[in-house]
């Protein structure tokens, strides 16, 4: 189903959300993605100033994709 993210704080709940739903730890799902513990952490903060390459690395890793509308 899919997910309106509109900001960082949300994307971060998103990528927590759908990383709980699959059992997966945070170092479970930094190895999965190739990135770091931390960077899953801060991703899941909703910081907005995380590497957009890591971002799709970490959605893939979960199973899920970026869409964009309305362009």
């Amino acid at each position: 189903m899919p997910t309106l993210v509109n900001t960082p704080a949300a994307l971060g709940n998103a990528a927590q959300a759908a990383r709980k739903r699959l059992g997966l730890t945070q170092p479970q799902l930094a190895l999965a993605a190739g990135v770091g513990v931390r960077f899953v952490v801060e991703l899941e903060a909703g910081k907005p100033t995380v590497r957009l390459e890591k971002v799709l690395s970490v959605l893939h890793a979960l199973g899920g994709q970026v869409l964009v509308e309305g362009l």
